[in-house]
């Protein structure tokens, strides 16, 4: 059995959201401090011994979030056509992170993201 190394980074932005067609007060416009927990697969390790640097895994996050922080997302691709619910900006942290991060021994696994405390989802694409 190969050796499989699972690294995780927490991350955070802050933006402001309104979702289209729910029937409630998230209707309106509002916003949230997002918490972003970035998972990471490593098959190999370097000659330092890492699988990853957790810093190259944060500068990563950051750079996605950055796009999006102290945003109003219904404004911004890929939201002004998808609802900027929970779970797809979960998807697009995900696919936007694997394009700055998969390589052959490098994988992204999962994007979970906090809108509270006590809420949040995960995101993967695991189906192989």
């Amino acid at each position: 059995m190969a050796a499989t190394y699972l690294l995780k980074v927490v991350t955070e932005f802050a933006s402001a959201h309104t979702l289209r067609d729910y029937p409630g007060a998230c209707s309106r416009m509002h916003g949230h401090n997002w918490k972003v927990e970035l998972e990471a697969e490593a098959t190999e390790l370097d000659e330092v011994g890492m699988g990853i640097d957790f810093k190259r895994m944060k500068d990563a996050a950051n750079a996605v979030g950055e796009r999006l922080d102290h945003r109003y997302l219904n404004d911004l691709e890929p939201f002004t056509d998808v609802n900027p619910t929970a779970e797809n900006i979960a998807a697009f942290m995900y696919r936007e992170t694997a394009a700055l991060l998969n390589n052959d021994t490098i994988r992204v696994k999962a994007v979970t993201l906090w809108e509270t405390e006590r809420a949040c989802v995960r995101y993967s694409e695991e189906n192989e």
